[in-house]
């Protein structure tokens, strides 16, 4: 199945994507969805309210999860031509809700950043509470997959050891268009999946999703060790080479830039760069 959340005017909605159609499921997005244990049934029969596809609001695949895990240096081939070793254990830091925006909203630049980058990554959206997960567990526990890019504030990620503060910027984090099952996706829970991302039209980064070093399943397993993992919590799994701030010179997102993030099967986001419109206080 492929899933989403509408913005209507009544609200948010999730809905199920029927072709160029989206069918409303009965549920106020699709985290409310999720938890719900009996979501896939209830999705695939859902006969609500349509939507025409092409004219629909996106909001957030999950507009508000309870917990965003991100994974740093997790691509085998951009980490060996580096010079480096591969990890033994995922790096991760987090990312708060408040930074999620649709996968067609403007990203709003931020005054106090002038290194604004791009990281096209794949997203793993949890579907069942686990604690501790074996692999066939971690497995069971993902729902689908999306597109999310993590854009950074890179002057503020290196102003310490700690990157958080450089990547949860409100409002600067587009996920969606949709949620996509895995049994929809070559690989399934492990997918072998096309990334990409572009600026102004030019591809700036590409990857199978494939080479990533800790897989989706292990990712689950991983942080389920030390927290619980509940329905609709997202996991970025981490971007591959080409980054801005990687580049000689280095480049960064500008007022009117258009930055694209693509996953083969899962879509595709468009979101307009914009100067803020006004000047904090």
């Amino acid at each position: 199945m492929r899933l989403t959340t509408l913005r209507t005017p009544a609200g948010n909605r999730a809905a199920r994507i029927d072709g160029d159609t989206a069918v409303e499921i009965g549920a106020p997005d699709l985290g409310a969805l999720l938890a719900d244990p009996t979501w896939e049934a209830r999705a695939a029969s859902a006969d609500g309210p349509r939507h025409d596809l092409a004219g629909a609001d996106l909001a957030p695949v999950v507009p508000n999860p309870g917990k965003i895990f991100c994974v740093g240096l997790n691509y085998r081939s951009h980490i060996l031509e580096m010079g480096r070793e591969l990890p033994e254990h995922p790096t991760l830091f987090a990312k708060f809700p408040e930074a999620l925006i649709g996968p067609n909203d403007v990203i709003e630049l931020d005054v106090v950043s002038s290194s604004v980058d791009w990281e096209a990554e794949l997203a793993v959206v949890v579907g069942r509470r686990t604690r501790r997960a074996s692999e066939a567990e971690a497995a069971a526990a993902i729902a689908g997959f999306a597109v999310l890019n993590d854009v950074t504030m890179r002057d503020w990620q290196y102003r310490s050891v700690q990157w958080l503060q450089g990547k949860t910027f409100e409002a600067t984090t587009p996920l969606g268009p949709q949620l996509v099952t895995p049994d929809e996706l070559p690989g399934g829970v492990r997918p072998a999946l096309d990334l990409s991302c572009a600026v102004d039209g030019e591809t700036v980064q590409r990857a199978d999703t494939s080479d990533l070093v800790f897989d989706p399943v292990a990712l689950i397993a991983y942080i389920s060790t030390i927290v619980t993992l509940n329905p609709g919590d997202v996991i970025a799994t981490g971007t591959p080479g080409g980054v801005g701030h990687a580049r000689d010179p280095r480049r960064y997102l500008t007022d009117g830039a258009v930055l694209e993030t693509a996953v083969e099967g899962l879509g595709a986001q468009r979101n307009a760069v914009a100067a803020p419109a006004s000047v904090p206080a």
